[in-house]
């Protein structure tokens, strides 16, 4: 039962003024105007095709609420498979405020800290090579053959050829290849130890003699060094890096574990009890976080009640659309059916007298079942179709001979099984997709009115005069 009376009114200052007056109390349970203001602005802000006012909105958050509270009552928040994906949302929004700018701060200094020590007061070197491989099994001919390649780079490059242009058509390492030869900024215990100390010992832009390691020939050229920037300087392009690969969540990870240890509790507990201390310091964490949790249960009922039965009742359709059917009315001629698109004209004629009698809903089957089982013998697409949306209909069906009708080759046969529809559908399938939505419509408007019956709601017009206006 409705009514309309008084703002209920939380004086917390003692000056008779609320600081979050109650605008309307639904099954006993107040919602203050910050929490309808949340919900109002969210659903309301601009662009939004169909915006409504205060007033026009309220009833549409109570139907909301009512449906809500039907799911509470049927103990819908206590299934495993919701309290698993509510978690799973909430946490996503709760487990980033556990990262504190300092503790991402101290990953950022130990990772450049790792840079250094590794570096072990060395440089960092952006060498460059030209490559040929040596198999680990290959013969004394091939061993031979290797060799005599790479030493006539090596020649070409003492001539005067450019080592960037020789890597790029000569190297058998593509990755650096296209790149003239060029490995990036490295390290040590980047390389092998062998081609590694080789590229220390160069001095900048000297090009060194073939080098064998266990994978091969090396001409090496050291094309810059320098020291590892300060850590101010790499520390933005540091933390982008540990972002891409999951720094928040290690950190946070870390956080709930410790206070798992500490306080002896479960993970979940403690995700609990954070989301609660959050919540509780943060309006709008806790109304997104509420959000959340009203909608999956708002869906919850409906699809229990009211879309998956409305759906599935094909009685009730039926006789809904015969009751109905002047809505449904086409403006253009339809052709209910499926286009057959076959390799060969005797096949297109197998499919059609197979097909002819059967179920509509049957027709996918059969085709892939008996016609297409060891090969594609015939492209079948069944549905609706409206006159103007496939050149092929228009030409069979409605007797257009303008435009192309985009024969495949590959499936030149073509025809047609099914009804021409001239002013709308015979069956409710010919337009499953609406009917089964106005009557899902129809039916959970009864829901709503059974809801509106069963529990009590009631609207303070006062307070909710001042939505958005304080």
């Amino acid at each position: 039962m409705a009514a309309v009376t008084t703002p209920l009114l939380d004086d917390r200052e003692g000056t008779g003024e609320s600081l979050d007056p109650v605008v309307m109390r639904i099954n006993g349970k107040d919602v203050l105007r910050s929490e309808f203001e949340y919900n109002y602005n969210k659903n309301n802000t601009e662009g939004v095709i169909d915006k409504k006012t205060v007033d026009e909105y309220v009833d549409l958050f109570i139907n909301y609420k009512l449906k809500v509270e039907a799911a509470l009552d049927a103990r819908f928040d206590t299934l495993a498979s919701y309290q698993k994906e509510f978690r799973e949302y909430r946490d996503q929004q709760i487990r980033p405020l556990l990262v504190t700018p300092a503790a991402e701060e101290q990953e950022v200094r130990d990772y450049y800290d790792k840079m250094l020590e590794q570096l072990d007061g060395k440089e960092l070197l952006m060498p460059a090579h030209i490559f040929v491989r040596v198999m680990q099994q290959s013969t004394p001919e091939q061993q031979a053959a290797a060799k005599a390649r790479i030493d006539s780079i090596y020649a070409c490059l003492q001539e005067g050829e450019d080592f960037a242009a020789l890597a790029a058509k000569s190297s058998e390492d593509p990755g650096t290849a296209q790149r003239g030869g060029v490995i990036g900024w490295i390290g040590p215990k980047q390389l092998l130890k062998e081609v590694e100390d080789a590229c220390y010992a160069l001095q900048k832009d000297e090009v060194a003699a073939p080098l064998l390691s266990t994978v091969g020939w090396h001409i090496l050229k050291l094309v810059d060094k320098k020291p590892l920037e300060p850590y101010d300087t790499l520390a933005p392009r540091i933390r982008q890096f540990l972002e891409q690969r999951g720094m928040k969540d290690r950190i946070a990870n870390a956080v709930v574990d410790s206070l798992s240890k500490q306080g002896g509790k479960t993970l979940e507990q403690v995700m609990d009890e954070e989301a609660a201390r959050l919540c509780a310091e943060d309006e709008e964490l806790k109304y997104l976080v509420q959000e959340y949790h009203d909608g999956l249960l708002f869906y919850e009922i409906c699809q229990r009640q009211v879309w998956e039965p409305a759906s599935k009742d094909t009685l009730a359709l039926e006789q809904y659309f015969k009751q109905n059917k002047k809505a449904y009315a086409f403006d253009k001629p339809h052709y209910a059916g499926a286009l057959l698109q076959a390799i060969s004209p005797d096949v297109l004629k197998q499919v059609q007298k197979t097909l002819k009698g059967k179920p509509e809903d049957q027709w996918a089957g059969i085709v892939k079942t008996q016609i297409n089982k060891d090969s594609v013998q015939v492209r079948f697409d069944r549905r609706v179709f409206v006159q103007g949306e496939n050149a092929l209909v228009d030409s069979l069906a409605f007797g257009v001979k303008e435009g192309k009708t985009r024969i495949n080759a590959k499936y030149p046969a073509v025809g047609l099984i099914g009804r021409k529809l001239k002013k709308g559908p015979q069956l409710w399938t010919d337009v499953s997709a609406q009917v089964v939505a106005d009557y899902q419509a129809v039916k959970e408007k009864e829901f709503v009115e059974e809801l509106r019956r069963r529990y009590s709601f009631e609207v303070f017009q006062d307070a909710l005069n001042t939505v958005n206006k304080h």
